[in-house]
């Protein structure tokens, strides 16, 4: 009874952060000009999150820096509540960076999400930075399947609201969730995207953030394994 009481506590504090995050997202038109743009992913080793933030000159795509965090993970799975296990670690890898990026994409929802504050979101309004959700699969909304070739798209929408948009990210592959986090629209929030294509599905700071945050695991895990039995 007293893990159901507290797990009910927990709950009931992280929607009402959620409430108040939401309140403070801002959707306009992109008002910075972006020079430094960061792509944020994490990955969970053991009872650990592995926050992976990498730099990138913006649109070239060089690559200039790269942040690797851990922290230790308290907060259970909870499905709409992914922020609470992975959004300290990634913002503890973005203020890492040896420079503040204007911008950062993650790998998650911003706006689509059923109280409109994904992950993106709630990094976005903690760090008061331009950011982007590109998800690899829908949480919430309808849409229409975009065109095959890379670059099509197509609105997704929920409860009569547009939350973000479906890109094809290379032709013949299966879309992204495009939506907004903070300080940018939805239009704006796909250009980006698409300035940051090459020829991968992802785009490349959170390609780079996702490989680096695997790479890092596998290290922990060959740290960590046990050594191989005598023979």
């Amino acid at each position: 009874m007293r893990e159901i009481a507290n797990f009910k506590k927990i709950l009931s504090e992280a929607l009402e952060l959620q409430k108040t995050l939401a309140a403070k997202v801002e959707i306009v038109s992109l008002q910075r000009e972006i020079n430094l743009l960061a792509g944020a992913d994490a990955a969970f080793y053991g009872d650990s999150v592995i926050g992976s933030a990498c730099l990138f000159q913006y649109p070239s795509m060089n690559k200039i820096d790269e942040f690797i965090v851990t922290q230790k993970n308290d907060f259970p799975y909870i499905p709409g509540f992914l922020s609470f296990r992975e959004a300290p670690a990634l913002i503890g890898a973005i203020r890492g960076l040896r420079h503040r990026p204007d911008a950062v994409i993650v790998d998650g929802q911003g706006i689509a999400h059923p109280r409109r504050i994904g992950l993106a979101s709630h990094i976005g309004v903690l760090l008061n930075m331009v950011s982007v959700g590109a998800a690899k699969s829908r949480l919430i909304g309808h849409y229409e399947e975009p065109g095959r070739e890379k670059g099509s798209r197509s609105y997704l929408s929920d409860a009569g609201e547009r939350i973000g948009a479906v890109l094809r990210s290379r032709t013949g592959v299966k879309p992204l969730f495009i939506s907004p986090g903070h300080l940018i629209d939805i239009d704006g929030a796909v250009d980006m995207i698409i300035n940051c294509l090459r020829q991968y599905r992802l785009p490349e700071p959170v390609r780079f953030a996702h490989n680096a945050a695997a790479i890092y695991k596998s290290q922990l895990k060959r740290v960590s394994a046990p050594p191989p039995a005598a023979e």
